[in-house]
């Protein structure tokens, strides 16, 4: 077996970048200047600056990005710029209908008008309730109501005494008869001189105690005298209304003036053609019926049994005006963060109460209340977009808003639980900057399925989650630092700190040249590495504390891991990490736990024998393999086929099976080290142990890039450092990948010694070479490969097996 420096391994400089606390401009955090700008996302900042700036209808903004780094921060920050510079818009207020109060009206006034609009409407109400009652308690007034009343009354009661004057000559009298709770008037003859209902009269004519024949000349009398009593009554009746209808013209008259003059005080105030209209209805209403100014008699405080509950005190709530946006104290563009978007947060909504004298549900103008959509009108309105697609009925509304730049004001209440509000508020203009954040998914979903979405959302900001790393990006990492530190008071970063942070930043982009803009994990680092500074006693957060934040917090995730790793050692889990054996290999996978991922070698085997199968997918067969596994599988046919079957047929069955995974297997980054196997049966070679392989391969054997590249290497060199480091276990890379290794130190450190290897590879036949210590072979003139070569004796098994195969077919035939 060939010695292994006879292979190149990736350099030891090049297995983690290292920013040297030198190359830092400063000695501790105090010096730097803290940032006040977005960091590395300057495609989605001109994204949103285009979306804010441009007020053309459907130019709102949709969020896209990884949580953490910096959308809504980024937002805040230009909302701020942009809030202190735009107009502060008006209030909104609804007020009531006088002619249709189901349609309450929307007035709109500049910011801060609203309530005074309002108060001045209570003070008019105020005033009018004082000095209404005054000009009816006035002598003049009184002088006019008593002569108006008494020229009526007169008629009235000289109807009365010629009625009574006719019923006496008739022999009758005119008596108040109860009847329930009231009394009317009725006409009863008179008997030796004592008035006697006919009813009596009746009862005597049956005993023979009055004569029958004076009672029915009374009788024929009753109905004539029944008759005129009415007409009697019907005029006294045309009288009592002919005396309210003056007695409502005189109040009116009394008043009228007054009112006049405190409704024209304010549309000299307020000049709106709307408000203008709205006090004239104010005061024909007033008018209409000015005695309900004046004050009631006192209701008991305690309802009676058995009685209606007293009617509450009259509040002229329809002549209050209801504000529903107040912009007094707002500076700018309104900026709203609506954290909860229920429909009612918002929207708004309707309220309603339950009528205690009638127990049902009623509601008016003045129980319409404002959501922050409305509140964010004329302004900008920042949404989380899960929040507003799992909250019922949002979607649709927000949707409906945008689209027609016009908002209702309706309850939300699909299941109908309540009664539909017969209230139709006049819809208020709507113009309102929406910005929501979401995920990729939600954005692409909606594009694809929803057809408004890209009508009403047409700025789509792509925030990255890596920036270049250069001098300019290390130093605005820097001056994060530094605002951390000042924002939370955390200890200041010597630049040792500040290095291993950016190391930290480097490594959780995944390449050498990135730095990762996840700034809520970078954060979070922060915080803790001054949490063991503290604990250290140290005034400033150096290297060795960032170091320990990191192993900590790797160390609280870490107990799956560790179980695997437990298993491993305990042989539950079947690793070879040394020798060799055919048709058997190493290949790496990474547990992605969400907020950690590991890596952990997996045994991979390969069987191989006559058939025309092909290769078979053991993972597939059993419904565990991910649709980029299946397809790695296909390539490795079409690998198979270039390279060895184009003078012969392959007359071959292979399974392939990731040893005990039982939870499913995606993605093809174990593609070459699929092929290895397969070639390793048929050649009858067999491949290291103490070595582990990842990297995909495409059709030509040509290895392709994968991703979680540090966390393989490390997963292989846990496993093997658990059992002993002997100097000659490694990993076989892609050696494109090698621009994205931030190994460990203890990685680095064990490379450094010889302990541990990393190789690059190109292709298939470097990578075979590497495992077997054999050369690959290099195809022939005559399409065959060297003896004593890896693909030589591939080449002559597959031979073997199609000449076989036609003998075995032959031999079938002939029977």
């Amino acid at each position: 077996m060939a010695e292994l420096k006879t292979y190149p391994e990736v350099p030891v400089e090049k297995l983690r970048w290292r920013c040297s606390p030198e190359s830092l401009p400063f000695k501790t955090t105090q010096e730097v200047q803290p940032c006040t700008d977005v960091i590395g996302q300057n495609r989605a900042l001109k994204a949103i600056r285009l979306g804010l700036e441009v007020e053309s209808l459907g130019y709102n903004i949709f969020i896209v990005g990884l949580v953490g780094t910096g959308r809504t921060t980024t937002i805040k920050c230009l909302l701020e710029e942009i809030d202190k510079t735009g107009k502060i818009p008006d209030d909104v207020c609804y007020v009531n209908n006088f002619k249709d109060p189901d349609q309450p009206k929307c007035i709109t006034l500049p910011a801060g008008k609203g309530k005074v609009f309002k108060k001045d409407m209570e003070d008019i109400i105020e005033s009018l309730k004082k000095a209404i009652p005054q000009v009816f308690e006035s002598e003049e007034y009184q002088k006019q109501r008593r002569g108006l009343v008494e020229k009526h009354r007169e008629r009235e009661k000289a109807m009365i005494k010629e009625f009574e004057a006719k019923a006496k000559k008739e022999g009758f009298t005119v008596v108040q008869v109860q009847v329930g709770p009231f009394t009317r008037p009725d006409i009863v003859p008179v008997v030796a001189g004592n008035p006697v209902p006919l009813e009596q009269l009746e009862n005597l004519v049956d005993q023979g105690q009055f004569p029958k024949e004076t009672f029915e000349g009374l009788k024929g009398k009753y109905g004539q005298l029944s008759g005129d009593m009415e007409q009697v009554l019907k005029e006294t009746r045309k009288v009592e209304k002919v005396i309210q209808e003056e007695l409502n013209a005189l109040d009116k008259s009394a008043v009228s003036q007054l009112v006049v003059e405190a409704i024209g005080d304010l549309k000299e105030k307020y000049s709106q053609p709307k408000i203008q209209g709205y006090l004239d209805e104010a005061k024909d209403a007033i008018l209409e019926n000015p005695s309900r100014f004046q004050p009631k008699a006192e209701t008991p405080q305690l309802p009676i049994p058995g009685l209606a509950l007293p009617a509450p005190p009259d509040t002229f709530s329809e002549y209050q005006v209801n504000v529903l946006v107040d912009n007094s104290e707002t500076k700018g563009a309104p900026v709203i963060i609506e954290t909860s978007p229920t429909y009612r947060n918002l929207f708004g909504t309707i309220e309603r109460n339950i009528d205690r004298m009638g127990g049902i549900w009623k509601t008016d103008f003045t129980k319409i209340k404002s959501g922050s959509f409305l509140r964010a009108n004329g302004g900008y309105l920042v949404l989380n977009a899960l929040d507003v697609f799992i909250e019922p009925g949002v979607w649709i509304a927000l949707k409906r808003t945008l689209r027609n730049r016009s908002m209702e004001m309706q309850s939300f209440d699909p299941f109908y639980l309540f009664a539909s509000s017969a209230l139709k508020p006049e819809p208020i203009e709507a113009r309102v900057k929406v910005i929501m954040i979401g995920d990729a998914y939600i954005y692409e979903t909606l594009y694809y399925m929803d057809e408004d979405f890209k009508k009403i959302f047409k700025i789509k900001a792509d925030f990255d989650s890596v920036m270049n790393r250069n001098e300019d990006s290390q130093l605005q990492y820097s001056s994060f630092i530094r605002k951390i530190c000042q924002d939370e008071k955390l200890l200041p970063f010597d630049r040792s700190g500040v290095a291993a942070v950016i190391e930290y930043g480097v490594r959780l982009a995944g390449r050498q040249k990135k730095l990762s803009t996840e700034f809520h994990r970078i954060t979070d680092v922060l915080r803790e590495a001054n949490y063991w500074a503290k604990k250290d006693g140290s005034g400033e957060v150096r290297e060795k504390h960032v170091d320990q934040a990191i192993a900590e917090r790797i160390d609280r995730l870490r107990m799956i891991e560790d179980k695997i790793q437990e298993m491993i050692d305990e042989g539950i889990i079947l690793i070879d990490s040394e020798g060799a054996k055919v048709g058997q290999v190493n290949g790496l996978s990474v547990y992605d736990m969400g907020e950690y991922a590991f890596g952990k070698p997996s045994r991979i085997t390969a069987k191989t024998s006559m058939g025309k199968a092909g290769i078979i997918n053991i993972e597939r067969e059993a419904d565990l393999s991910g649709r980029t596994h299946n397809k790695g599988v296909l390539i490795l046919g079409g690998y198979l086929r270039g390279k060895y079957a184009q003078d012969k047929p392959l007359t071959l069955t292979a399974s392939l099976a990731f040893e005990q995974s039982y939870s499913g297997v995606d993605g093809d980054s174990a593609s070459s080290t699929e092929v290895y196997a397969i070639v390793s049966s048929l050649a009858n070679v067999p491949l290291r142990q103490d070595l582990a392989v990842t990297g995909s391969v495409n059709q030509n054997g040509e290895i392709q890039p994968i991703g979680g590249v540090n966390q393989k290497i490390e997963g292989f060199f846990d496993v093997c450092r658990s059992r002993g480091l002997t100097g000659r276990q490694g990993v076989l890379i892609p050696h494109q990948n090698v621009g994205d290794l931030m190994l460990r130190k203890d990685v680095v450190a064990a490379v450094k010694e010889g302990k541990f290897h990393i190789y690059p590879v190109e292709t298939i036949d470097r990578g075979i070479e590497i495992l077997t210590g054999m050369p690959a072979g290099e195809k022939n003139p005559d399409g065959t490969y060297p003896a004593g070569t890896v693909n030589g004796l591939v080449d002559q098994k597959l031979r073997d097996l199609a000449k076989k195969m036609k003998e075995f077919e032959g031999g079938e035939e002939k029977k």
